[in-house]
């Protein structure tokens, strides 16, 4: 995998149109990968980042290595050069890590004269951490201590034919325990919920400072 993290100047319009618009964003970040008649772009996770300064970030995770001078739309927005590095996360059982997702918790509803069904959004505190208290029992760790932020609902109504294009943001970080390796590693490497191709699912950690 690569990890490429790319610094985007907040004032500019650029940066505001492709953090207010999930399709554009989404758009933006697959130019730097192959397109389908190049064997496709493989799987793609990312996450824009504000840091307490107000620096924006977007972080790609990549199972294939990224072009961003072929990114026109986000090199507009770049503060300084893209840098991008191969990836490959290590961990052991019982490790403890800090972690960061954005997530979009949902459950799917089946639903009369829809054949895949839909999904519904969480909106409580509670029914979200069960979510993800799901989502790392199945991903090979377990959560020791979790922030729950919510940023609301994410509308993008661009390349939709029924214009409905909605997730429930959420931001979970904190601090999980590694119970399965390998299942953990599978889960990074995948990312976590629904929505990955619109900035959601991107799971990333990283060691706990030594004090």
């Amino acid at each position: 995998m690569y990890l490429s993290r790319l610094k985007l100047d907040p004032l500019k319009h650029c940066t505001r149109h492709l953090r207010l618009s999930p399709y554009v964003l989404h758009q933006a970040v697959f130019r730097a990968f192959p397109d389908e008649s190049d064997g496709g772009p493989g799987r793609v996770l990312y996450r824009v980042d504000t840091d307490r300064r107000g620096n924006t970030s977007l972080l790609v995770q990549s199972e294939k290595k990224p072009d961003w001078d072929k990114a026109s739309m986000l090199q507009e927005c770049f503060i300084e050069p893209a840098e991008w590095r191969p990836y490959a996360p290590r961990c052991r059982k019982g490790q403890d890590l800090y972690f960061r997702l954005r997530a979009n918790p949902a459950v799917k509803k089946q639903a009369e004269g829809r054949k895949n069904g839909y999904r519904l959004g969480l909106l409580r505190e509670e029914d979200q951490l069960k979510w993800f208290q799901r989502k790392a029992q199945e991903g090979g760790f377990t959560l020791l201590n979790c922030q729950i932020m919510p940023e609301g609902i994410v509308h993008g109504e661009e390349g939709r034919r029924d214009g409905k294009l909605r997730h429930y943001a959420v931001r979970f970080e904190g601090v999980l325990r590694v119970v399965d390796p390998n299942t953990f590693l599978v889960t990074i490497g995948n990312g976590i919920g629904p929505g990955k191709g619109f900035g959601f699912g991107l799971l990333s950690v990283a060691p706990l400072r030594q004090v």
